[in-house]
């Protein structure tokens, strides 16, 4: 049992006993109001410490209103200590005295933190408050006036200001009750339970007051009653509220929120009666009746008419409040709710040591469909995508967008189990998007972050961090699994950061300087040889660009890439590798050598239509046979129109030029692709030719798409080779045609030449395993 628990119990016992003894009256008279007396010094001491207690852990707004119920009830404190020191010590209560002014703080500061308690309602809405507190007071003094306040006036033996300060109590108390009760009305379901034990308390001290007023215009209160009994409960229960608000998690979030449909009634309720019960008391006076009517009817109708505007102005609260926090395209939770749902998750996680877990999820390549087939296709898309992602994931998960084709998720409990989820999120993006009659084959980069039971005090922001680390590892790789951060990853990240850099204004500089490589031809090709596994001879190379940034070092593609596909510079950088690819080819021709030469080129650049008569142009210029070039293209990045793709694929093959499909298994509509464009190559992947040596299904899978090459008129060629062992599993298999480090690396033009000059084979090359 938590130690809050503890106390609240022996609290309440300890109370329950000292009730039981008073109504006994063990000990006879003196010792009983002695007990009396120094038992609610005793008893306000407790809901004052506990109040202070809470103001002392809590944060912001929710710290000021517990400081001023603290003060409310010390001012009780107070009042009760100056109340015994009367009745003990000097043998009499007077009335009024000193003590009054401090049992009076606790309506008016209690009421001052309510009013200032964060708990769901706007922060613009104490006007209002205090407004409906006042309506309900002053309803509730008419019924007051009606069945007890009028014969205490007419009883006499009270001065005004006696009867004045008697009537004081009751009502501050009943403004008090009236905004507890709204607040309630108001407060988010986790911040229930403390308001409801201290708008309990705040009733019965209301209760207590009322029978106090009452029975001291009828001179007939007694220290030991019923009402003493009332302030008793009240104080204990405030305390006990105020101890389970410090056990609650503590937080920043102060948003608002749309009142509840009690929160609108309360105030009209007591209205309605007052109405009822003023009018049955002077509708007898004939002079009054026509006027008295049609008062009534008019304040109906003005009340009736506010309810209607207040509904409306409701419903439009809760409309604004739902747009505020879900993106409009997709319905899914935006930014500024994703990043409340985490913070408190990560309360709870500090409290209870549950992992809490992100997935950080960016769309692969997506700028391609909104250039090749619009914008409105791309919010389509997103929305299949949202789609999707629902559908994997668990009802309990917060799913957002946090912006362009950026989605995360929030996963709440065991972490294997988060595992398994996010496996399944990414893996629904198996099939392709039928959108309005293309197929688009779509991948996330997806990486996952978890906040383990012995990292508690881990950030938000520091959470997510970590997640975006992950899913740029993954990006980065282009690999289709979740990639789950690890310290090595952050690390690796880290210095991978910096020399790429990220956020507005360093992209920005980036950018401007990959523009001015592209213009001043900067960017170089590197060459990659290809060998046959037949007689170990070289058949060709692949050309690799990069970027030799003067700060920044030699970046490879997936440094840079981003910024040609999402700025418009595919065609530039297009034609500079098709330029400069084929100027080396010319020259190792004419220095003997016809070495035939691969380029990769982006999908959007095959739906060209006049792509294909350009590389036939300059092929002649150079005087090259076309037969020379072989076009590659990445399969997952088909997905623009298919048949555009095959007419430019076909008029290349009609003059000789070669098309290679690239990354053979790192998409999804391989077969399909095999079925519907005209291929004359096959480069299988090199993360499904690295798994032939471990796993036997995995070897099954590259034989039989070997044989299906053969079958279908394709060579293959496996990429990515990095030992012996799997040379030997490819020949076995059929496959003709290899490159990887284990032969050599991308070597410049000049180191390209004088391998083709040594003569040497794949057996003179292969590096040693």
């Amino acid at each position: 049992m938590p130690r809050f628990a503890w106390v609240a119990s022996a609290a309440t016992v300890t109370t329950a006993a000292w009730c039981a003894w008073l109504m006994a009256g063990w000990g006879g008279p003196d010792v009983v109001s002695a007990a009396d007396d120094l038992g609610f010094v005793a008893v306000s001491g407790f809901a004052t410490s506990c109040a202070g207690y809470t103001a002392r852990r809590a944060l912001d707004r929710q710290r000021l209103a517990w400081i001023l119920i603290t003060i409310g009830l010390f001012g009780w404190t107070v009042g009760s200590a100056v109340w015994a020191y009367y009745e003990w010590w000097l043998g009499t209560a007077p009335f009024p005295s000193i003590a009054d002014a401090g049992y009076l703080m606790f309506p008016v500061f209690v009421c001052a933190g309510l009013l200032v308690l964060p708990v769901g309602a706007s922060r613009y809405t104490y006007t209002r408050l205090v407004l409906d507190g006042v309506i309900v007071a002053g309803s509730l003094f008419v019924i007051a006036w009606f069945a007890v306040v009028r014969q205490m006036f007419e009883n006499g033996g009270a001065t005004t200001f006696e009867v004045g300060l008697s009537l004081a109590y009751p009502l501050t108390d009943l403004v008090v009750v009236t905004v507890a009760l709204l607040v309630l009305a108001r407060a988010r379901p986790g911040n229930r339970a403390p308001l409801v034990l201290l708008t309990a308390g705040v009733v019965l001290m209301a209760l207590a007051d009322c029978g106090w007023a009452y029975l001291t215009s009828h001179d007939d209160y007694r220290t030991i009653s019923v009402v003493d009994l009332g302030w008793a409960l009240g104080l204990l229960l405030i305390g006990v509220g105020a101890l389970l608000s410090s056990h609650l998690p503590r937080s920043h979030v102060d948003g608002a929120s749309a009142p509840t449909a009690a929160a609108l009634w309360v105030p009209y309720v007591p209205l309605a009666v007052a109405m009822v019960i003023g009018v049955a008391n002077v509708v007898w006076v004939p002079e009054l009746a026509p006027a008295l009517v049609a008062f009534v009817l008019l304040v109906s109708a003005v009340v009736f008419r506010q309810v209607i505007v207040v509904g409306e102005n409701r419903r439009l609260l809760a409309n604004a409040e739902a747009q505020a926090m879900h993106d409009p395209l997709t319905g899914l939770a935006n930014r500024a709710l994703f990043q409340d749902r985490l913070t408190h998750a990560l309360l709870l996680h500090r409290r209870d040591k549950q992992p809490v877990a992100v997935l950080s999820l960016d769309l692969d390549d997506f700028k391609l469909v909104n250039d090749g087939l619009g914008h409105p296709t791309g919010d389509i898309l997103l929305t299949s995508v949202a789609e999707r992602i629902v559908g994997a994931a668990r009802s309990s998960d917060t799913i957002a967008r946090l912006g362009g084709d950026e989605f995360a998720v929030l996963l709440e409990g065991d972490a294997e189990q988060s595992i398994q989820v996010a496996q399944r999120i990414a893996a629904g993006f198996g099939d392709p998007f039928a959108i309005e009659g293309h197929h688009l084959p779509l991948r996330p980069s997806a990486g996952l972050a978890i906040a383990a039971p012995e990292d508690p005090e881990l950030s938000a922001e520091a959470l997510m961090e970590r997640a975006d680390v992950a899913m740029y590892s993954a990006k980065r790789a282009r690999a289709r699994e979740v990639r789950v951060f690890s310290a090595e990853m952050q690390r690796s990240e880290g210095r991978l950061a910096s020399r790429t850099p990220v956020g507005g204004a360093a992209t920005l500089q980036m950018l401007g300087e990959l523009r001015s490589a592209i213009d001043n031809d900067e960017l170089i090709l590197m060459y990659q040889p290809k060998f046959d596994l037949r007689d170990e001879s070289i058949v060709g190379v692949e050309a690799l660009l990069r970027w030799p940034h003067p700060s920044r070092g030699l970046l490879s593609p997936d440094e840079f890439l981003a910024l040609v596909r999402e700025h418009g510079l595919i065609r530039s950088v297009t034609e500079l590798v098709v330029t400069q690819a084929l100027d080396q080819a010319a020259l190792w021709r004419d220095r003997g050598f016809t070495v035939p030469i691969a380029v990769n080129l982006f999908a959007p650049s095959l739906a060209d239509l006049t792509m294909s008569d350009r590389i036939v142009r300059a092929l002649d210029e150079r005087g090259l046979a076309c037969e020379t070039l072989t076009v590659e293209v990445t399969e997952d990045l088909l997905l623009d129109n298919v048949d555009r793709t095959r007419a430019v694929i076909e008029t290349l093959r009609g003059h000789g030029v070669r098309v290679a499909l690239d990354d053979f298994g790192s998409g999804y509509s391989t077969l399909a692709y095999l079925r519907d464009l005209p291929i004359d190559e096959i480069k299988l992947d090199r993360d499904f030719v690295s798994a032939v040596r471990g796993d036997r299904r995995a070897g099954v899978i590259v034989r039989t798409v070997i044989a299906l090459a053969h079958e279908l008129g394709m060579t293959t060629v496996a990429e990515g080779i990095e030992n012996a062992e799997t040379v030997a599993l490819l020949r076995e298999y059929g496959c003709r045609y290899v490159q990887g480090y284990f032969y050599s690396e991308p070597l410049s033009a000049a180191a390209m030449l004088e391998l083709l000059t040594s003569g040497r084979t794949a057996r003179d090359a292969a590096i040693p395993s």
